[in-house]
């Protein structure tokens, strides 16, 4: 069986983000960004990160909610503390992940990466599952795209973004055998 179908991973939940565009044509996958994720802030397993990049936020269901209601953004994936993938974004489109971003001098991140969201915060440790659910997925995406390395949102974007923090176990991604950059 093929683990892949249009750039959808079949080991994931699917779900779809219309916060989307369709990758220049002949541009690689080659990087893989990590970030993390909590809706509202510090609250998890609430389903606000999928109405999130759903475009279905409801502003009077948190005060927060009201800040972020008009973002479109989206993620390829994303990891819920349980260790639930969700995919929102063929990997063969550009998803709206990284923002103003930059990668060996390379702008743009957004073009040629894939991103990985992971539920959680900058203040503390992510989930066994979470681990146990991102080695699977990367190993996924090397055997399918030609990724180079793996590297943090706040690697792309220092100064503007801290995710997805200090307690992230960059050791452990690199011990897995993945190129690590950070």
């Amino acid at each position: 069986m093929n683990e892949w179908n249009q750039g959808r991973w079949q080991g994931a939940r699917q779900a779809f983000s219309p916060n989307c565009e369709p990758r220049p044509a002949g541009e690689r996958v080659t990087l893989a960004v990590i970030h993390n994720i909590s809706l509202p802030p510090f609250e998890y397993g609430t389903g606000a990160v999928e109405k999130l990049f759903a475009n279905r936020i409801d502003a009077a269901e948190h005060p927060f909610f009201s800040v972020i209601k008009d973002l479109r953004v989206s993620s390829h994936f994303f990891i819920a503390r349980t260790g639930e993938t969700v995919q929102f974004v063929s990997c063969d489109d550009t998803a709206y992940h990284a923002g103003v971003s930059s990668f060996r001098g390379r702008e743009k991140c957004n073009l040629f990466s894939v991103g990985i969201e992971i539920e959680g915060c900058d203040f503390e440790p992510f989930a066994d599952a979470q681990y146990q659910s991102l080695r699977r997925l990367l190993a996924a995406l090397c055997a399918q795209y030609p990724i180079e390395s793996v590297t943090g949102h706040e690697h792309i974007a220092p100064g503007r973004k801290s995710d997805p923090g200090r307690f992230f176990d960059w050791d452990a991604v690199a011990a897995w055998g993945f190129q690590t950059a950070v």
